[in-house]
């Protein structure tokens, strides 16, 4: 179906042909998964969506910070946070300039690959030269008397107050209640906006008041729809709301998305054997504490989990994997994976030369990224995942099964099925499934070609049963099918 046709579907159908997340994300219709490229730069994304990210079928990338930061030089390198250290609202970082950047949105968009940025305008900077010492950014300007006085540090996280008026870590803290702060930061997210993006990831925003925040995204422009986008279209917002502490999610989900960081917590607990994986029955419940679905950004991993706390990442990749195919079978909240570099510490910088310019990564020729960089998304298991979800999407979990310990699966709908097993004994079984009867390709032992399978058979009988063999040692802990192109026989 084309856009144009789908668009007209959606205005005389409604939601109840699914339209309401399309709408919502603004990403084409049969996309739904977010990729973060994490330090990458804006003319190797552009690269990227036109060559890997749109025909693998991404629906969007979230890009680093594009606003002017802090240089900071840390014993030879230059850390990661330094993008989260603002100087200005110009779009002038290692990742590229406005030009590139502008270059970047047309691009990806073209290729059905929608842009959101990771805004910061919590703070700026934190101390360390004169200017910032004395909160003088002339880059906006920003001058004394808008940043939150007395000046103090969050300690407190049960503390509302001193969570939205002191310093995070020990960054210079924007009064957002000043009209003049709040025109700063809608001049510079309208210019995004102008400039092709879809939406913006809100940096610390638990931080905020929930009513300056409301204030700012009510004059923020619609969608350019020189690049794409339908008419009126409003800006997808997903706001970082971290657990722990008196704030929750409650006081912003009414203005955009948040993130669940829930969900990387409890797949690291299941998929490590800490919970057992019959514990995926209650997924998206408050038995979990999970939030609504229709209000979740979900996630295995992001920049700073991986960097903190007990999380799985691509240092263990067969667990890692097994979680990112959990997460984009099952329908609760809107996905997001994860892009990232090596790092050996944990300040550690993308790869970059000895000036500090971030080295563009190279492609091998097993289509896997080399120099440094990680490419979660480019992994076969990942991007034949993110396939099966454009397939499945706006199906419920059915026929689910599992042995009471760690082997699970269930049906997508009659769209997909998947199974999961980190027992470490084999699962043979004969399970019911509500896909049509057929011979299907397993997208993660192989792929399929022509009409053949460069992996595993599953058939599926006349009455829906298909026999499951995992034998739980393999590079592979989960299955799966689906009744598309890639998957169908």
């Amino acid at each position: 179906m084309t856009l144009l046709l789908w668009l007209s579907f959606c205005s005389l159908f409604g939601a109840a042909f699914s339209c309401d997340a399309y709408i919502k994300t603004n990403q084409w219709p049969g996309r739904s998964v977010i990729v973060q490229m994490f330090e990458w730069k804006w003319l190797d994304i552009a690269e990227e969506c036109e060559r890997f990210l749109g025909p693998k079928g991404y629906g969007a990338i979230q890009t680093s910070p594009a606003s002017e930061n802090m240089v900071i030089n840390l014993n030879g390198i230059r850390p990661w946070y330094e993008r989260y250290q603002v100087m200005s609202y110009k779009l002038e970082t290692r990742s590229g300039n406005e030009a590139d950047f502008l270059n970047m949105t047309t691009r990806c968009n073209k290729v059905g690959v929608r842009v959101y940025v990771d805004v910061v305008f919590n703070h700026m900077t934190g101390g360390g030269t004169p200017e910032t010492d004395s909160l003088s950014y002339p880059g906006v300007p920003y001058t004394e008397e808008n940043f939150h006085h007395p000046v103090c540090d969050v300690n407190d996280y049960n503390n509302a107050t001193e969570m939205r008026m002191c310093r995070l870590v020990g960054l210079q803290d924007l009064n957002q209640t000043m009209p003049y702060v709040r025109q700063k930061i809608i001049g510079f997210l309208n210019k995004l906006i102008d400039l092709g993006v879809a939406g913006i990831r809100v940096d610390a925003a638990k931080h905020m008041w929930p009513a300056d925040l409301k204030e700012i995204y009510k004059y923020l422009n619609n969608l350019n729809t020189k690049f794409g986008f339908r008419k009126n279209s409003r800006p997808y917002i997903y706001q970082e709301v971290a657990k722990g502490g008196v704030i929750t999610y409650e006081e912003y989900k009414d203005m955009g998305d948040v993130t669940e960081f829930t969900v990387g917590d409890e797949l690291a607990q299941i998929f490590t054997g800490r919970k057992p994986l019959k514990t995926l029955k209650s997924w998206g419940t408050t038995a979990l504490d999970m939030m609504p679905s229709e209000n979740a950004v979900a996630f295995v991993d992001n920049h700073d989990t991986q960097r903190s706390g007990f999380i799985l990442t691509h240092r263990n990749a067969t667990l890692y994997k097994a979680a990112v195919a959990f997460l984009l079978a099952h329908p609760y909240g809107q996905p997001r994976i994860t892009s990232s570099y090596y790092f050996t510490s944990f300040e550690e910088g993308p790869p970059a030369d000895s000036e500090g310019n971030i080295i563009s990564p190279t492609i091998n020729e097993d289509q896997l990224c080399d120099g440094g960089w990680v490419c979660e998304h480019r992994w076969g298991p990942v991007y034949r995942m993110v396939a099966f979800r454009n397939e499945v999407m706006n199906t419920e979990v059915n026929y689910w099964w599992d042995n009471g310990n760690n082997q699970v699966a269930f049906s997508l709908g009659d769209k997909g099925f998947i199974a999961f097993n980190t027992e470490g004994s084999e699962m043979n079984v004969e399970i019911q499934t509500e896909l049509p009867s057929g011979t299907y390709c397993d997208i993660i032992s192989g792929q399929k070609e022509g009409t053949t399978c460069t992996g595993r058979n599953i058939t599926v009988s006349t009455i829906g049963k298909a026999q499951i063999t995992l034998s739980g040692a393999e590079e592979e802990l989960y299955l799966a099918i689906h009744v598309g192109k890639e998957s169908a026989l």
